[in-house]
């Protein structure tokens, strides 16, 4: 299912402001509260929290000398100047 299904089709939000308010409750609540099947019925957050080397270690695997994710873009067409 897809948040279209779960939360946006469901509510019909009136408006952008509405919906953008809408689905910042949803995805706290799906990350933050809602038990995932596949994660052993443990939120996504708790996951992350507690695995070693987790989410925050993928964005180290695509950056050069611990940059910040896009600034090796930058750099790259700095040279090209």
């Amino acid at each position: 299912r897809s948040v279209k299904h779960e939360d946006v089709y469901l509510k019909g939000y009136a408006n952008p402001m509405e919906l953008m308010i809408g689905l910042t409750e949803y995805f706290v609540f799906y990350n933050e509260e809602h038990p995932h099947q596949s994660l052993g019925n443990r939120t996504p957050a708790d996951v992350y929290a507690t695995t070693t080397g987790g989410g925050a270690r993928i964005v180290d695997k695509f950056s050069k000398n611990g940059a910040a994710p896009g600034s090796c873009v930058k750099d790259g067409l700095a040279s090209l100047n």
